[in-house]
């Protein structure tokens, strides 16, 4: 039986977005509140992912009282095969960063525009397709300073990771339409040279496909910063349909402080993917593209 999941955005209320991240932030133990490391002021939030389905025919009940390993498991393994699809889909990827002034406003912007693309003997890499603008009056940024982004995985849990994780269930609550299960994430271990996740997971209760994420990625070293000289380590990542069969990441935010000189100045990044399309057929001397591991940023 088929389905036709999509995806729509829509303007969430601040005061909403405030409660949510005051939960997380009393959810996860070690993590900082929003108001102590929030940029300070009266920022407005951006316009967020909102995440719904639309359905055809006859839809399944949800799992009756399913055990949590099983739930854990059968999402886990859906985020395996998000994870492997994904490499097979080329996108465009927005990324923003931005500083802000006294009065909450922008004060500069630097934006740049990549897509995955294959070279002449099949390898993936990424490409920049719009030629990066910067506005920005306190920061000087390159396109190589945003490689980092590349080391962090777009799916935080999935079956092959499982087993290096703690989770436990946190309860349920609703994410825009979508009942959803919460499951926070812990590595039982860390390592030198790979980060693991370290956060919360919607899971969505009927589909048992994860819908949203918040957390960061850690090392033994600490949280890893994938964008050179920038904060950014907390991420809010909503999903969007693709092909009616897949949820990939589509909108992930971060608001942090820059502390420069003694100044604080506010920022936030958000990284928007849009136009998922498939990739075209590889040669038949192609390497298959691989999903990045989680490695740290380059101090």
């Amino acid at each position: 039986m088929n389905f036709a999941r999509l995806s729509s955005s829509s303007t969430r209320g601040s005061s909403v977005l405030s409660a949510v991240v005051l939960a997380i932030g009393l959810l996860l133990p070690g993590f900082p509140a929003r108001g102590q490391d929030a940029p300070q002021g009266p920022l407005a939030p951006p316009t967020e992912r909102r995440v719904t389905r639309i359905t055809s025919g006859v839809e399944p009940e949800a799992p009756p009282g399913l055990p949590e390993a099983e739930i854990i498991k059968r999402f886990a393994e859906k985020e395996e095969n998000y994870l492997l699809a994904r490499a097979n889909y080329t996108y465009r990827r927005t990324v923003r960063i931005q500083e802000f002034g006294p009065d909450g406003q922008p004060s500069g912007e630097y934006v740049v525009v990549t897509q995955p693309a294959r070279d002449a003997d099949g390898k993936y890499f990424e490409k920049v397709v719009e030629r990066p603008h910067s506005s920005l009056q306190h920061l000087f940024l390159r396109t190589e300073d945003i490689e980092g982004l590349q080391r962090v995985p777009a799916f935080p849990v999935t079956a092959g990771q499982l087993a290096k994780y703690n989770l436990k269930y946190l309860g349920k609550e609703q994410v825009d339409e979508i009942d959803c299960y919460i499951f926070q994430a812990k590595p039982k271990a860390v390592e030198r040279t790979k980060a693991y996740f370290d956060g919360i997971v919607w899971v969505d209760a009927k589909y048992l496909e994860v819908v949203k994420s918040y957390g960061k990625w850690v090392t033994d070293q600490g949280d890893m910063h994938s964008v050179s000289q920038l904060p950014f380590s907390l991420f809010e990542t909503y999903r969007e349909n693709v092909d009616g069969k897949f949820w990939f990441p589509s909108y992930s935010r971060s608001d942090d402080t820059l502390n420069q000189k003694g100044v604080e100045i506010p920022v936030r990044i958000v990284i928007k993917w849009t136009d998922f399309k498939p990739l075209p057929a590889a040669p038949a001397n192609a390497v298959t593209p691989m999903a990045p591991a989680a490695t740290p940023a380059k101090p």
